[in-house]
């Protein structure tokens, strides 16, 4: 009975824990721009993440190591430094886009400017942290990131034409604009394979106590959890289809969102985007702070863990006591949030090879899984999804930059 819980609520955290900023962005913009023709980009992204996560999830239950442990273990501190400043990097600039996305949310239902909730959203982040446990982190923020599923009643609403949205899982170069098309598909990918998913879930199974008898668990978990959850990006490619590009509206900016479910739900839509944002987002800044301290504090070899007092892991701690308020920093320069958001999740599918190649290594070691190391096609559709994001974000960044 207590497995059949834990799936349960692990099949409620992936859900409400998927749709973030990153993911809002991205489907809202494809939607808008290029109609339905861009669902493949969420499906191949959602069934990577799901490989992904299941990964991470066998990788800690079976060796008892996080992914950054074994890395460094694995492969020595010098080669685990290049990972760890890739994801550093990229997570910081999804946590800043995160806090920014609560930001516009408050903006939204209280008229004051985002930049000024820049300090008081990454001081809760930090209490949120400073005194809470994994738990409360990982299911609690993300129960609450259910309201998301508002998106898909809005859909429903709209009537989407099922036979457009299954011709969008299947790739079609676009009539117009093939730049921009393929920036959103590589940005699309960023968003749904975002390393921060893998390595938080790593260091949750080993702060959860996970063994082998949890490798059923891990492999339902992550398989329906990632679909629903790519379903709900799939909702938001509707809506923004049927709203928005049937307006002829591209999005340039936050606050033309809120339309996504306002047109088809009135007041209540405006109301449910607002908090769908908010809650999101908060949740996401929540799960990246404390990724980046299990990534730098597991790394280095310190004591680490949401569920350990602060005071005795004390550089573990001051990880994300440093990262939430250089973050908050970042959105009170009154940065184009979702410019950073767009740019932060092509600069994440440009750094996959380099966070998820160590991850295939390891899952291959029979040092570290014994008979349950991966099959061909596992290693196989993973690599070509990095190398695939890697290559278009090589050809399509300086293109954006150069067209902005």
């Amino acid at each position: 009975m207590s497995k059949l819980l834990e799936i349960a609520l692990g099949l409620v955290t992936g859900i409400g824990g998927f749709l973030e900023a990153g993911s809002l962005a991205t489907a809202a913009q494809a939607g808008a721009a290029f109609g339905f023709q861009l669902i493949w980009a969420i499906a191949l992204g959602t069934i990577a993440i799901a490989v992904l996560v299941e990964m991470g999830g066998r990788l800690a239950a079976v060796s008892q190591h996080t992914l950054p442990d074994a890395m460094r273990e694995r492969f020595g501190i010098r080669f685990f430094l290049v990972p760890l400043v890739a994801v550093v990097v990229v997570s910081f600039l999804v946590l800043a886009s995160e806090v920014g996305g609560v930001c516009l949310a408050l903006q939204f239902t209280t008229g004051i400017s985002f930049r000024w909730w820049a300090v008081p959203v990454a001081v809760a982040l930090w209490l949120f942290l400073w005194k809470g446990t994994f738990g409360m982190v990982e299911k609690g923020a993300s129960m609450l990131g259910l309201v998301t599923l508002s998106f898909v009643v809005g859909a429903l609403k709209l009537h989407p034409p099922l036979a457009d949205v299954g011709a969008g899982l299947v790739p079609s170069l676009p009539a117009h604009d093939t730049a921009q098309y393929w920036f959103m598909g590589v940005s699309i990918l960023g968003a749904s394979v975002s390393p921060y998913l893998f390595y938080f879930y790593s260091a949750g199974a080993v702060e959860d106590g996970w063994d082998e008898s949890y490798l059923g668990i891990n492999r339902v978990v992550a398989g329906l959890g990632m679909t629903f959850g790519g379903t709900i990006a799939v909702a938001v490619v509707a809506c923004a289809t049927l709203v928005l590009h049937s307006l002829g509206i591209q999005v340039d900016r936050y606050e033309q969102l809120p339309l996504l479910l306002s047109v088809p739900l009135g007041l209540w839509g405006f109301r449910l985007f607002a908090a769908s944002l908010a809650i999101a987002c908060f949740g996401a800044a929540l799960e990246i702070a404390l990724q980046l301290a299990y990534l730098v504090a597991q790394g280095f070899g310190w004591r680490w863990g949401e569920n350990v007092r602060p005071r005795e892991a004390a550089r573990f701690a001051l990880v994300y006591t440093v990262a939430l308020p250089l973050a908050g920093l970042l959105i009170v320069t009154g940065v184009d949030v979702l410019k950073l958001t767009i740019f932060s999740m092509a600069l994440t599918a440009l750094s996959l090879p380099v966070t998820v190649v160590p991850l295939l290594v390891l899952m291959n070691d029979p040092d570290y899984l014994g008979d349950r190391t991966n099959g061909w096609l596992s290693n196989g559709a993973v690599l070509a999804v990095c190398v695939l994001a890697c290559v278009v974000a090589l050809v399509t960044i300086p293109l954006k930059i150069m067209g902005s």
